[in-house]
């Protein structure tokens, strides 16, 4: 198993990777979730554990910016669920059910490239050697028949049509 990633917050803010000793941003935390990297966010005066809400801030952040994941309504639900008494199923449960989604996006794109035997990027490079073949051809031919004419002309024949 991998070891956790120990990411220590300070009171000024700043996040020091013990792992690389070295300060990172905001940015960069959000980097190692996407690499996969497991990670906790300690406070480095109490060690008290922060990942969630350095985690919600990293959300936060880009629910500001771009195209927002969450809709009002959407969120305004999510908070009528705290102190009900289903509160603490509603994690498990959407927990559950984003994992049932990543597991059919993956099944979806293991189906789309057995269909088409290749990736996007594959297709891509193939079809442009293809059309190089293609320009390859006619320029050749181009040159064939420029070549041809220019020996008719000086054997003092005129080239056929």
């Amino acid at each position: 198993m991998a070891q956790v990633r120990i990411i220590k917050k300070y009171p000024n803010r700043r996040l020091y990777d013990t792992e690389i000793s070295s300060y990172i941003t905001l940015e960069e935390v959000r980097q190692l979730v996407l690499d996969g990297e497991e990670l906790e966010v300690r406070d480095a005066k109490t060690g008290e554990d922060l990942t969630r809400s350095v985690l919600l801030q990293i959300i936060a952040e880009h629910e500001e910016t771009g195209q927002p994941m969450f809709t009002t309504q959407l969120l305004s639900q999510i908070i009528r669920f705290y102190g009900d008494s289903m509160q603490g199923f509603m994690g498990s449960y959407l927990e559950k059910s984003l994992q049932i989604f990543l597991d059919q996006q993956q099944k979806f794109r293991s189906q789309l490239n057995n269909i088409l035997g290749q990736t996007p990027w594959s297709m891509l490079n193939e079809l442009t050697e293809r059309n190089m073949d293609l320009w390859k051809s006619v320029q050749e031919g181009f040159l064939n028949a420029a070549a041809g004419s220019a020996k008719a002309k000086s054997d003092g024949k005129e080239p056929k049509a």
